[in-house]
């Protein structure tokens, strides 16, 4: 209650603050008070919501106490939706009042990885960024790429791109890991189920102001660009090498016609591994945080099993099976994502 009422007076002192014109001049600031106004907002509705249905739990046992059987029956039905409603929604407060969470509402890079099993793993990681992509689809969130290595029969060996929208990274921050697919794939003649692994990584994007880069610190090369794009992508230097020379960090972009365009995306990834790569441990060797993040790609690393001959995907963190793998893999991963977050936000209310 304490904790609650703290809340209510700083969400006072926020309107205060945001109603004053000054403000508008310092535009961090009041993005950044505006960002704290909301989150707060969201806090105190869920703790409305809780008080609501507290209320119409006890209205519930009251009926049961003094109703024929038939009437409480109904009751008691009634009574088991709004407990797991109530429970959901302290869950809800749990995750929202969680300072540790506070990335959830920022947007995101991820990062694809064809790893072990050669062309399949290629059109895998080829699948699952279309996944995702439908996922974005389905969730209102917007979806570019930043860049691509395509494979040569149609897979990717590496696909990055940004996910911007109302909290893409509590979205997206479940899928960091290797991801397993079990298939038979349409480069294999004798019809066997063969193993492959991609690996997926997913960082925080970090606004320019949040990480400073000394331009000092970068190497900046510029080469003409291969393979799509056409003729003025391979004949004009318009692709980007960022080499950060403190840690040997190389990044490529070559997916726009633009110079400055592929420049402004490398710049964008470089500073979202840099920030990660800091915020984990500034001491730690180069990669550190998404080597965590993504292990070696080996077959028996893995967070979630993709079966298609069994139509199962199975997230191995929460023990979970699921057999409606061909409806996941056309984006429909709400169910997935919201048991996760189950879990998670079970975990956030003994921190």
């Amino acid at each position: 209650m304490v904790n609650r009422l703290e809340k209510e007076k700083r969400l006072k002192e926020l309107s205060n603050l945001l109603a004053n014109p000054d403000l508008i001049k310092n535009q961090r600031e009041y993005a950044s008070l505006s960002k704290e106004y909301k989150k707060l907002g969201q806090i105190l509705m869920k703790y409305n919501e809780k008080d609501q249905l507290e209320k119409e739990i006890q209205d519930l046992f009251e009926m049961i106490r003094g109703s024929d059987t038939e009437i409480k029956e109904m009751a008691e039905s009634e009574l088991t939706l709004l407990q797991k409603k109530l429970s959901n929604t302290e869950l809800e407060i749990a995750v929202l009042s969680n300072p540790k969470l506070a990335e959830y509402d920022k947007n995101c890079i991820v990062e694809i990885r064809a790893g072990a099993g050669g062309d399949e793993a290629s059109l895998f990681a080829a699948d699952l960024f279309r996944m995702y992509s439908k996922y974005c689809e389905r969730r209102g969130l917007r979806l570019e790429v930043l860049s691509s290595h395509p494979s040569e029969i149609g897979g990717f060996k590496e696909i990055i791109f940004a996910v911007e929208g109302s909290n893409a990274y509590r979205h997206f921050h479940f899928e960091k890991g290797v991801h397993r697919v079990q298939r038979i794939p349409v480069t294999e003649a004798g019809g066997r189920i063969h193993t492959s692994t991609i690996t997926v990584a997913v960082l925080p994007e970090i606004e320019e102001t949040q990480f400073i880069i000394n331009p000092n610190d970068l190497r900046i090369d510029t080469f003409r660009a291969g393979g799509h794009g056409g003729q003025n992508v391979n004949k004009v230097s318009s692709a980007v090498r960022l080499t950060h020379i403190p840690s040997g960090m190389v990044v490529v972009c070559q997916d726009e016609r633009s110079q400055h365009k592929n420049r402004e995306r490398a710049m964008k990834i470089l500073r979202a591994r840099l920030a990660a790569l800091d915020e984990e441990k500034k001491q730690y060797e180069i990669d550190t945080q998404r080597r965590m993040q993504v292990g070696t790609g080996e077959r028996s690393e893995k967070i979630r099993t993709y079966n298609y001959p069994q139509n199962r995907v199975t997230d191995h963190r929460i023990g979970l099976s699921l057999y409606n793998l061909d409806r996941v893999i056309e984006g429909e991963l709400n169910g997935l994502i919201a048991k996760l977050e189950e879990h998670e936000t079970a975990g956030a209310q003994n921190l």
